[in-house]
């Protein structure tokens, strides 16, 4: 459950800075020397191990309470910012599962309708019924699925190795598969970007993911289609335990919606305060 509403776009292109970005070319890179048949299969065995210490990142992360800023701005035609819409929220933990709570608005305090919209959410959280549990849990699952796939999705080369704040890092290149068939609703979009991705020598963990769509692609049965050139960076850090958690996430997207709506968007997200909360527990700030 959610406050805030976000669009068909702007969920999509949440998701893709949390998985799919990690395939995404930086913009002006040189072309990559091939690697030899050991190099090759030495970076699909650092990919392998990279996702199953994401999947134990995602699962310990719903542990813990943080805050998140979320700066969104649209552009016009040229470039400048037309609007701009600054969100501040607590994800807590209700019953454990997570809860995301409006804290200030553009600055200000959530208003009574925001405030009385929260209190019912939490309520209806507090008192799930089996049934939305498990919906839940399954929706949670199916937005987690597309790991499984990303060694089917995409050829790796590693091309380096790299100190990224302090922590010696592989460097991997990923390009889409040929003849890859897309499994779930966001497998479509791994033949349609290109990446880095650096990844912690020590632990597995990704610390920084740089992402461009290199091929325009619809969503949402047509509704929307995301523009190439749309391009995302997220950062992580580590809280302890080999847990790695966003830090920061920049995203700079253009889309289509309804074939006749252009969008520009300009999105930054920045991630504080993580803390270990008991599961069951939950608060409510003010």
């Amino acid at each position: 459950m959610e406050i805030r509403t976000k669009s068909p776009v702007e969920v999509f292109l949440i998701m893709l800075a949390a998985s799919a970005a990690l395939f995404a070319q930086s913009a002006g890179s040189s072309p990559d020397k091939p690697q030899n048949h050991a190099s090759i299969l030495d970076a699909r065995q650092i990919v392998d191990l990279s996702i199953a210490a994401t999947e134990r990142s995602w699962q310990a992360r719903d542990h813990y309470t943080y805050v998140e800023r979320d700066e969104d701005r649209r552009l016009d035609s040229l470039g400048q910012v037309k609007s701009e819409n600054v969100d501040v929220t607590r994800m807590i933990l209700v019953n454990g599962a997570r809860f995301e709570q409006l804290m200030e608005h553009n600055g200000q305090l959530p208003s009574a309708k925001e405030r009385k919209k929260s209190d019912e959410d939490l309520e209806k959280l507090k008192h799930e019924t089996p049934g939305e549990r498990t919906a839940r849990l399954r929706k949670d699952q199916e937005n987690r699925s597309f790991l499984q796939d990303i060694l089917e999705a995409f050829d790796f080369r590693l091309i380096g190795e790299e100190v990224v704040d302090g922590r010696p890092a592989y460097v991997l290149h990923a390009t889409p598969h040929p003849g890859y068939r897309a499994h779930g609703k966001y497998g479509k979009m791994f033949s349609r970007v290109e990446g880095k991705l650096w990844v912690n020598k020590q632990d597995f963990g990704w610390i920084k993911v740089d992402g461009e769509v290199t091929q325009s692609f619809s969503m949402g049965l047509f509704v929307a289609r995301v523009q190439r050139g749309s391009h995302i960076i997220l950062e992580q850090t580590c809280v302890g335990n080999a847990v790695w958690v966003p830090k920061r996430l920049e995203m700079r997207a253009s889309a289509t919606i309804l074939f006749l709506k252009s969008l520009d968007i300009e999105r930054f997200l920045t991630y504080s305060d993580y803390a270990q909360a008991a599961d069951g527990a939950y608060s409510v700030s003010r």
